[in-house]
């Protein structure tokens, strides 16, 4: 780690997570990144993300052992020179059909969608009010309009527990502020899932088809909207962006 500002980002070696790091990368920050599986990827991602300035710092975080979460969050806390944003960004997208939902299955979503945020954030959100940023320390956290009142058949449990993510963003805006700013995005499709759940194209079409500007977003179009929430939105906190294509629109 250099003098420059630190991002945390979770989940943020390969699609959504990796181009949010590029994104704080290229905006001269310094980057603590989580992975939880995917560790034979680290050096690649770390070759990609050093030529543009950044010191890199792993860290394996798995969301559902919230003592690890916590103990981790807490280490980085002591540890870390400065910390300026924090984005929560891991996910598990996994559809619940009800006759197959069990408390397990529920619990899982919980703990990495809501439960590990909400501590992780408890650790951290001290060292965020004393960042130097123009706007001051900021959290984004990745939602999905699914979870905002669009809601899909099957995806029950997934969708509460990203709906307890949006309300977890709502209320740090007013507990952490002035000092943090806390807001949240939304995607539709910005990147397709690599297998199960509309991986195959003809589930890819028939999203498509519902989404006003006929394509799907990019992992970049929504690192820019979080790049933009932590360092340019320097007055606005508790907000939901929405970053679906329009498909909010449609039925």
């Amino acid at each position: 780690m250099t003098a420059r500002p630190i991002a945390m980002v979770t989940g943020a070696t390969r699609r959504v997570g990796l181009a949010i790091a590029r994104a704080m990368a290229r905006s001269g920050f310094d980057l603590v990144l989580t992975y939880n599986t995917g560790s034979g990827r680290l050096a690649e991602v770390r070759d990609e993300l050093e030529p543009l300035g950044a010191g890199v710092v792993f860290e394996h975080l798995d969301l559902t052992d919230l003592g690890a979460s916590e103990s981790l969050a807490a280490r980085l806390a002591e540890d870390l020179p400065r910390l300026d944003v924090l984005v929560h960004n891991a996910s598990a997208y996994v559809p619940t059909p009800l006759a197959q939902t069990t408390a397990a299955s529920v619990e899982s979503l919980m703990r990495v969608h809501a439960i590990a945020p909400l501590l992780i954030t408890k650790h951290l959100a001290p060292r965020l009010a004393q960042s130097a940023l123009p706007g001051g320390g900021a959290i984004v956290a990745m939602g999905d309009i699914h979870a905002l009142g669009r809601p899909r058949r099957d995806f029950a449990a997934y969708a509460m527990s990203k709906a307890a993510l949006v309300e977890m963003v709502r209320s740090l805006a007013r507990d952490l502020a002035p000092r943090v700013r806390v807001n949240g995005i939304a995607p539709g499709v910005v990147a397709f899932p690599d297998e199960g759940h509309e991986s195959d194209p003809a589930a890819q079409e028939a999203y498509l088809r519902k989404v006003p500007l006929e394509r799907s977003g990019t992992p970049d179009d929504a690192a820019e909207v979080v790049r933009w929430l932590a360092l340019d939105a320097h007055y606005v906190t508790g907000e939901i962006v929405r970053v679906d294509g329009g498909r909010w629109l449609t039925p």
